[in-house]
């Protein structure tokens, strides 16, 4: 099942919904998110509707060189545990909302990527422990980053957090195979990144584990599992894609932002 949340594409509308997409129809939900969900009836063509970022996080956890030839492209060793850090959730845009490059830094970069969305709090998962009980399903997400202010900083929080560098959606799909998922990223319709959840360092179990030892996990909560190779820097006028068979396409338009 595919769960979304939208507005309608009426003047003045500014009623967020949750909903369950289907083919090319949304069908409003209605009940506790996520596993208590049901239709209320009414539903309408996707192009009556505007398709919102999936969730509202309060914390993006991303992992670094979780793909050993995406940690060899950029010069950088496998970690002997997983590398973390926390994107802003400021900065999460929808599908069709366009990326801005800031004219703070003159690289950056797409990172495609598979995301967990949290569905239930979970803390201090045990060795082997399930995880499926705690999520919600997964989603495309493209991990932003100005590469030349990573270098330079030493560290990821300003590369990573600006406004508009985490596309998030378009849904999340609640029953899918993680260990099969196969990830690309496409830009003005040349494919630059693909790469499998079978080539991770550390599996998605384990990383749900990981991190409820170290903080918990809350709804809506995200994390972005790592960018297999092929990273490459945007450009104004491109447009971007994330496509994973099984959840949809995440494609978002890019250019430089204008400050004043």
């Amino acid at each position: 099942m595919k769960l979304c949340r939208f507005l309608l594409s009426e003047p003045g509308e500014k009623t967020i919904r949750h909903g369950i997409l289907e083919a090319d129809r949304v069908h409003q939900a209605q009940g506790d998110w996520p596993g208590s969900l049901s239709r209320t009836g009414e539903s309408w063509p996707l192009g009556r509707v505007r398709l919102l970022a999936p969730v509202t996080p309060s914390k993006i956890v991303c992992v670094a060189r979780n793909y050993r030839k995406h940690a060899a492209e950029l010069g950088n060793a496998v970690p002997a545990e997983p590398l973390i850090f926390l994107k802003a959730p400021s900065s999460v845009i929808a599908a069709g909302e366009t990326i801005e490059m800031p004219p703070d830094s003159a690289r950056v970069d797409y990172e495609g990527e598979l995301a967990v969305v949290i569905g239930h709090a979970c803390s201090r998962l045990g060795p082997g422990q399930a995880i499926e009980p705690y999520l919600a399903g997964f989603t495309c997400l493209n991990d932003v980053t100005a590469r030349d202010l990573q270098k330079k900083d030493g560290l990821f929080g300003r590369a990573k957090s600006f406004d508009t560098f985490c596309p998030l959606g378009p849904v999340i799909e609640t029953e899918f195979d993680w260990k099969q998922a196969r990830i690309e990223t496409w830009v003005n319709g040349e494919r630059r990144q693909h790469g499998s959840a079978a080539e991770m360092i550390y599996p998605v179990d384990e990383l749900v584990r990981w991190l409820s030892r170290i903080m918990t996990l809350l709804p809506g909560d995200v994390i972005a599992t790592g960018t297999p190779e092929g990273i490459s820097p945007l450009a104004a006028g491109d447009v971007v894609e994330i496509a994973i068979e099984g959840i949809g396409r995440l494609r978002n338009p890019v250019a430089a932002r204008s400050d004043p």
